[in-house]
């Protein structure tokens, strides 16, 4: 692989990491490693779980949001 290719593929790696984690898609992933390194006694919720109780937090306590 040349090096724009590279660098090229690099650049559209980054963009997609800054993308999903801006739109929170990464948000589970995030707090299971944050579980499994502060909290390794205690088992992570599911993943469904985990977001019905992050909407359910959002809805019951609005922050600035853009919708």
């Amino acid at each position: 692989m040349s090096a724009l290719a590279g660098t090229v593929v690099g650049g559209v790696r980054r963009a997609r990491w800054f993308i999903t984690s801006l739109m929170g898609d990464r948000a589970y992933d995030v707090y299971v490693a944050h579980r499994s390194a502060r909290h390794p006694e205690l088992p992570a919720i599911t993943e469904r779980q985990f977001w019905i109780e992050r909407y359910r937090e959002q809805e019951s306590s609005p922050q600035s949001r853009c919708c």
